[in-house]
């Protein structure tokens, strides 16, 4: 969907929203949704592109919510239009215009592509669909594609997974993704609303939608290879049936399973090494960067800290730059820097600021010059090496108290020591009393209790240790007994988010209750459990291997049931109600 909006002071928004792709003699709709009832004089400029079917038609909508004594209540209006795709093409919708509460507003406009038909079908996006138990290459299929095949070393470049479909129901069972060897890579973080979009390819029509993205930083010169990832998916799909039987109660189809193993291509990435002439000081940086830097003070005494900020900025591999050395006077001490590395992913690479703090403390009095720094990389626009430097700094060092000359031996007269890092503590200088070999403190007091305490301490330790033992087991007993009512009542949440039709966070919480539950029950935390060994826990536990199995396809279908294309509230449905199955199976198989 394409979504903006218009916000008042009183946050009244007006927002259009329209699928972001349609098939050539599609029927879709058009929606224009206000927040608030107090509206007038709705106007849209013409739609060019489509044939208007129907509309504008306005609904009012209204609720109200009781949160902890505090009444909350919204209400809206929507303008619809259906309309149909008549011409192969990408078409803008201009905003609508509104009155709202006395305030002119207008609407975002929308983006819309027209797709064609499908050339071996019927026409619509799920035209020539196979009905047979088999699914060909042709009808789903998983790309891997890179934003770029030649780079340079360190050079960022995009890898995308994109799956394309034409069955509306199916499940990711299990992926095995490359260790991506020559390359140092970053995932890049998927918003939790990934949809399904058309998308014509090869003269058909898919849904497709990208299942993971990653930012590859290639750390050698040469001719590199992304080795094939591989997919296990699930299809169900109906198939005819003879029996009279499913005839008459499922009108004549069964719903079978079918798993494929896709793989994508090996791909080959040529990455050409930087240019001779690495300039002195070069960082090891590629990409297109910018330096600064600041001192904290010129005017200090002996003993005071200095403190050199350099910062760099801009977009590349920031995280794997060196960090540039300052030149300090010989009679400073000089601490390793301090790094900060406030950047995000994109697809160029990291963008944000290295920031590098370097401490020094001037051991004598006089008048110090701190040189700039020279900072050089490569220049990914213009395929050349660049240089840049910093300011450098006079600063002037006034004795501090005492003899500046013999500050380190002063320090040892201190009893409240001041800096050096905290790596020097006052050692106290008393007089040492000795006494003769044999008699010191035999058969005093303090010679007993000696011996006493650290045997009366011991005892105390064995009966704290039995005693805390005893605990533990006691709550891990306690959880294990309330496995079950923990996961209920998340699962009366999770039914709450579905009636409200919070997708994401649906699926998050039967997740969440499905993994909490298994580790109340085996009393092993979440962190040490994984889909690779569970199977062997469950059946350490007297689980039987049919519902082990069940119990995997509830997680692999809670996990991939939020980007399946299709029906999601029927989706969700089924999520809960299997996920609620299995555990009420579970709570009577796992054994203790």
């Amino acid at each position: 969907m394409a979504y903006g909006s218009q916000v008042l002071a009183d946050k009244v928004t007006f927002t259009a929203s329209a699928p972001d792709a349609v098939v050539v003699g599609e029927q879709f709709k058009l929606s224009f949704t206000v927040t608030t009832q107090n509206v007038k004089e709705f106007q849209i400029p013409a739609i060019k592109g489509f044939d208007v079917l129907m509309g504008p038609s306005s609904s009012k909508q209204s609720s109200t919510q009781i949160i902890n004594g505090n009444v909350t209540s919204s209400s809206i209006v929507v303008f619809t239009y259906i309309l149909m795709a008549t011409n192969v093409g990408e078409y803008t919708i201009p905003g609508a215009s509104i009155v709202a509460e006395g305030n002119q507003m207008v609407s975002n406009s929308v983006k819309i592509k027209v797709l064609p038909q499908d050339q071996a079908g019927s026409g619509g996006q799920n035209g020539g669909r196979s009905s047979t138990t088999s699914i060909s290459n042709q009808d789903l299929f998983i790309k891997a594609i890179v934003s770029k095949t030649t780079v340079f070393e360190q050079e960022a470049f995009v890898l995308t997974y994109k799956i394309y479909t034409r069955e509306t129901n199916l499940h990711l069972e299990n992926a095995k993704l490359p260790d991506f060897k020559g390359f140092h890579s970053q995932e890049i973080e998927m918003t939790g609303d990934s949809r399904w979009t058309q998308e014509h390819e090869n003269g058909r029509n898919y849904f497709t939608t990208v299942y993971r993205q990653f930012v590859l930083f290639p750390q050698q010169s040469g001719k590199l290879f992304i080795d094939p990832a591989q997919f296990q998916m699930i299809i169900r799909k109906p198939v005819q049936s003879d029996d009279p039987f499913d005839a008459f109660f499922n009108g004549g189809s069964n719903v079978v399973d079918i798993r494929k193993t896709i793989a994508t291509p090996k791909i080959a990435v040529n990455v050409n090494p930087l240019p001779e002439g690495k300039p002195a000081g070069f960082s090891g940086g590629v990409g297109e960067f910018t330096i600064s830097s600041s001192i904290n003070s010129k005017e200090v005494k002996t003993n005071d800290a200095i403190t050199v900020k350099l910062v760099i900025s801009g977009t590349g591999n920031l995280k794997l730059i060196s960090e540039p050395k300052i030149k300090f006077p010989d009679d400073f001490e000089v601490y390793d820097p301090k790094v900060d590395n406030q950047v995000r992913l994109t697809r160029e690479g990291l963008t944000g600021s290295k920031i590098i703090e370097y401490l020094a403390i001037p051991r004598h009095a006089g008048g110090y010059k701190i040189p700039g720094v020279t900072f050089s990389y490569f220049d990914i626009r213009s395929k050349s090496y660049k240089t840049l430097k910093t300011e450098e700094y006079v600063v002037n060092v006034e004795k501090g108290a005492g003899n500046a000359d013999q500050v380190i031996a002063n320090f040892t007269n201190k009893e409240d020591l001041k800096v050096l890092g905290e790596d020097i503590r006052y050692i106290k200088q008393n007089e040492v009393t000795f006494h003769p070999k044999g008699s010191f403190m035999y058969g005093s007091m303090t010679y007993w209790l000696f011996y006493i305490i650290p045997a009366f301490a011991f005892i105390i330790f064995i009966i704290v240790y039995r005693k805390q033992a005893s605990e533990n087991a006691n709550v891990a007993k306690m959880r294990t007994k309330k496995a079950n009512k923990v996961a209920t009542k998340r699962m009366k949440l999770a039914g709450k988010l579905l009636s409200e039709n919070k997708k994401d966070a649906f699926y998050d919480e039967v997740l969440k209750t499905l993994w909490g539950y298994i580790s109340d029950k085996l009393n092993i935390p979440v962190s040490r459990l994984s889909k690779d060994n569970i199977e062997e826990k469950l059946r350490n536990h007297g689980v039987n291997e049919e519902l082990i199995k069940e119990f995997l396809n509830a997680l692999n279908e809670c996990e991939f049931a939020r980007f399946a294309p299709g029906d999601e509230n029927q989706a969700m449905d089924k999520v809960y109600s299997s996920s609620v199955e299995v555990i009420s199976k579970m709570e009577n198989s796992i054994k203790h």
